[in-house]
């Protein structure tokens, strides 16, 4: 008995996986995307990039080496004339080889500055990454929301052709007692064959959306894979909550970053140095043989007076902060504008919808009564057809306008920057 229950644990079990992959919902569709799509792969490069130039700001804090050698001939050379000095004239051909140090001591917060501009650079960076990721989930809803379209007129295309069929079973009946036209069959049965022409169509285009959205989330679905409808939450309101928005900021901070480097541009920078050698002369130049010998010592390089260009550099700055703002103030109002527009499509819709319900419920009743009135003989068969066309039709509609809603909504959910749907 337990080993019974336990092989149905495992069988059941080992089916989950399979129920998962049955179906695909529009949240994990916008998950895909972001984690598959091409430009998500920026993200690890931006870091790396931002990294090596880390590194590369971190070596001005290190001592910097110059190796230099020379060899030289002087046309002319130094004489002493003092008779018997012992002291005597340098060589004409001349030797040195150097070995320079300057190490950075002081250069007023420059080097903290310029790592501080790659830091929010890289910021700006990665937000401008989410923003174009996050842009592509109305290119999702669009896809999804049009298979959503083709399965639910697949669903209601399969109760048309059912109904058909129940009645085609019913019509022979009819012409085999008399009560029914002789042809009436014959009707049907061209119907059920524009049904299956129907079915063709509406699955290769859903086959097409499926490929196109399989390529856009970097995943591969299949055409048997079944499309949840989303539960969709909106709030109807002005604040928006954008990454843009975030991103504009960004940009604001990266400047003030930049700012504040070329205020510290000017600062003095303290440096000290060392230079040893070997070379004939060495430093005494009255010595006339190969000498070592080194310097050691601090230097201050100071640009006191730049003609105001970094007074205009900073200038420039602030007006691309102004710059930015003005962006963010077309932003907004180009957001709002088309949140009016999405919420006045809702409104459509939903009054659609009643208008569908409605009619639905009278194509019902006349769909009973040429049913009853078929089975007596005092319709045609086609006379039935363009009745249960009809209803299906409307029925159509309705599916269609539900789902086009749905449709908007996450539009206007992704529009405001609604985090869940």
């Amino acid at each position: 008995m337990i080993m019974k229950k336990t092989t149905l644990l495992i069988a059941f079990l080992m089916t989950i996986p399979l129920w998962s992959q049955q179906q695909i919902s529009l949240t994990e569709c916008y998950e895909l995307v972001v984690i598959n799509y091409p430009l998500a792969k920026q993200g690890a490069l931006l870091e790396e990039k931002n990294k090596l130039e880390l590194d590369i700001i971190k070596t001005e804090k290190l001592p910097q080496l110059d190796l230099s050698a020379q060899a030289t001939y002087l046309s002319d050379v130094i004489e002493i004339p003092i008779p018997n000095s012992g002291i005597e004239a340098p060589n004409n051909d001349q030797y040195r080889a150097t070995l320079s140090v300057n190490q950075l001591i002081y250069a007023g917060g420059v080097i903290n500055a310029k790592a501080l501009v790659k830091n929010t650079a890289l910021l700006t960076q990665q937000k401008e990454l989410e923003v174009n990721l996050y842009q592509l989930k109305k290119q999702v809803n669009q896809l999804y929301f049009s298979i959503l379209v083709s399965q639910e007129r697949f669903d209601l295309l399969v109760t048309k052709q059912e109904q058909l069929q129940a009645k085609l079973k019913e019509v022979r009946s009819g012409i085999e007692n008399g009560m029914v036209l002789p042809t009436s069959d014959r009707i049907i049965e061209a119907e059920l064959l524009k049904i299956k022409l129907q079915f063709t169509e509406i699955k290769l285009a859903k086959k097409s959306l499926i490929e196109t959205l399989s390529s856009l989330v970097g995943k591969e679905i299949s055409s048997s894979v079944k499309f949840t409808n989303p539960e969709i939450t909106t709030q109807l309101e002005s604040s928006i909550s954008r990454p843009e928005l975030d991103l504009f900021q960004l940009k604001k901070d990266e400047i003030e970053s930049m700012d504040q480097l070329l205020s510290k541009q000017n600062y003095p920078k303290l440096i000290g140095f060392a230079n040893g050698g070997y070379g004939n002369p060495g430093l005494d130049p009255l010595k006339n043989s190969f000498e070592t010998f080194y310097t050691v010592g601090v230097k201050v390089n100071w640009n006191v007076f730049d003609w105001n260009a970094n007074k205009k550099q900073r200038q420039s700055i602030a007006i691309n902060k102004n710059i930015i703002d003005t962006e963010t103030e077309v932003f907004k109002l180009n957001t709002h504008i088309e949140l009016n527009q999405l919420e006045s499509e809702i409104n459509k819709y939903s009054e659609f919808i009643e208008t569908d319900s409605e009619i639905i419920v009278l194509r019902k009743d006349v769909l009973k009564s040429a049913e009853s009135q078929l089975r007596n003989g005092v319709i045609t068969s086609s006379a039935y057809i363009t009745e249960l066309t009809n209803l299906y039709e409307d029925e159509n509609n309705l599916s269609t306008h539900q789902i086009q809603l749905l449709l908007v909504k996450a539009n206007y959910n992704i529009t405001k920057g609604q985090k869940k749907l």
